[in-house]
């Protein structure tokens, strides 16, 4: 059976076994966007949202949620990160707010999972704190934009 299969011989679900798999310096950068109207962009930016600081709320939430992925992800490892960086950026050309999430742990396997959930977390958390103010807002492009460490080595998205 291939390592990643994810079903045993009866056809049911397990975990892959990384037992016998090295311990390495595993790191996955992904990001995400969430558009919204321009007047919503300003309200965020000029910090004065009645819910608080939506941009400190997210980046909190999206550093929660990559700690807690084994609890949302069936078949997700529990990992030991070492690092977790929610960088949230305001891109008033675009009305959006842009996301890069970087993880980092030393173990047997990688943290994209990790990263696209704080990632999709800390968008999803905009939209929360945002709503009441446009139902509209979009989250879009949420993607592994790079990923290093154990036996498969480094990954770079090559289409931006």
């Amino acid at each position: 059976m291939s390592e990643l299969t994810h079903f045993n011989q009866s056809g049911e679900a397990h975990m892959v076994d990384v037992g016998d798999k090295d311990d390495t310096q595993r790191v996955a950068v992904t990001e995400g966007r969430i558009r919204m109207r321009p007047e919503t962009l300003q309200l965020i930016q000029r910090g004065n949202h009645k819910k608080g600081d939506v941009l400190g709320i997210a980046r909190v939430a999206g550093i929660m949620a990559a700690k807690k992925t084994a609890d949302l992800v069936p078949l997700c490892h529990p990992l030991a990160l070492t690092h977790v960086n929610i960088e949230l950026v305001a891109e008033p050309e675009q009305a959006c707010v842009h996301c890069v999430s970087t993880v980092k742990t030393r173990g047997q396997t990688g943290v994209e999972m990790e990263a696209l959930c704080a990632t999709q977390v800390a968008l999803l958390t905009i939209y929360d704190m945002c709503k009441a103010v446009d139902r509209g807002m979009s989250i879009e492009q949420v993607r592994l934009l790079e990923k290093a460490g154990g036996k498969s080595g480094h990954w770079r998205r090559e289409d931006g």
